[in-house]
């Protein structure tokens, strides 16, 4: 199954930040899969939001993906939706609006989200469940605990719950090099600009990988597979990612995590880069109501492919309760 293609869109008139600012015909990006189900009132009662990763090559999902969706596409009607200030959907690059869009949070985030649901599919009253990886992780928390009377489950995989640490220094520093170019505020293309990407790139591989790898890989490999990285990134446009850096930087959700009424399986690395297995995934053993937590071991080489099969059929497991 690959929820990456068939993209439909759909218009909303207007959408209504935090701030108080609101804009007008706004662009939703999203796709479907699966079978939508309906209660004798019509109202569908399987949709399960999907939350991806920004960058695919980090993603554990991806790796299990086929045995968590296969397994459930009669059950369950999936539904992806592109995030409010990516390409695809409302953003700086796609509105035009570029350093002149409105400021967003997670939670504005999950509310354009939660719009889009009840104008396309009016027949929701709730979703099902919530699967989100990385930074899709931060809407599952955000919606989970602002709103917990929503939905039934929630999956998290390899995400936490606050900017914090060496996550709130990188965003900080990005912060730092983005505000020094000169040429952000100047119409047209600069090549400031993209020395600027380049460099952010760069920075950003520092997370790519686990410890593990990065102590394996030799000076050359490392360049050649940063340099990779840093096509991949290449085209992403500063406008979007200046503004999702901001949003990230004001992430936080712990105070409500306790809200959470939805039954949780989360799901982290303990050698990963990103998030810390310590502090992103154990302590919510005492936080959340009963939470099922896996940890599990990074790749041991970059050069062998990771096997997360048990931890797809622990998610499969984990769903199995709800049919």
């Amino acid at each position: 199954m690959n929820l990456e293609s068939n993209y439909d869109n759909h218009v909303m008139k207007s959408f209504e930040f935090e701030s108080g600012r609101v804009l007008k015909d706004v662009n939703v990006e999203y796709s479907v899969t699966g079978v939508p189900k309906y209660d004798e009132d019509g109202n569908i009662v399987n949709a399960v939001i999907y939350f991806p990763t920004v960058v695919g090559g980090h993603s554990i999902l991806s790796n299990f993906h086929d045995v968590i969706f296969d397994a459930h596409k009669d059950e369950y009607f999936f539904i992806k939706i592109t995030s409010l200030g990516a390409p695809g959907s409302c953003s700086p690059s796609t509105t035009g609006l570029k350093y002149n869009f409105p400021d967003y949070t997670v939670k504005d985030r999950v509310n354009f989200k939660r719009q889009f649901l009840s104008e396309k599919f009016g027949k929701i009253k709730q979703v099902f469940g919530l699967i989100g990886e990385g930074t899709g992780g931060f809407e599952v928390y955000t919606w989970a605990s602002e709103f917990p009377e929503e939905m039934e489950f929630i999956i998290v995989l390899n995400s936490t719950y606050q900017t914090y640490g060496h996550r709130y220094v990188l965003i900080k520093a990005v912060e730092a090099m983005i505000d020094s170019c000169d040429d952000f505020y100047v119409d047209g293309y600069s090549v400031s600009v993209s020395k600027l990407i380049v460099a952010i790139a760069r920075l950003m591989f520092m997370t790519y990988f686990s410890e593990r790898i990065f102590n394996e890989l030799s000076n050359d490999e490392m360049d050649v597979l940063m340099e990779d990285y840093v096509d991949e990134i290449l085209f992403m446009d500063i406008y979007d990612f200046k503004s999702r850096n901001q949003c990230l930087l004001m992430y936080d959700t712990y105070d409500k995590l306790s809200d959470i009424k939805a039954k949780s399986l989360i799901i982290g690395i303990e050698d990963h880069l990103s998030f810390n297995t310590k502090k992103d995934i154990l302590p919510l053993k005492d936080i959340l109501d009963n939470p099922k937590i896996i940890v599990i071991k990074g790749e041991e080489s970059f050069y062998e492919e990771p096997d997360y099969s048990d931890v797809g059929l622990e998610v499969v497991s984990f769903l199995e309760q709800f049919n």
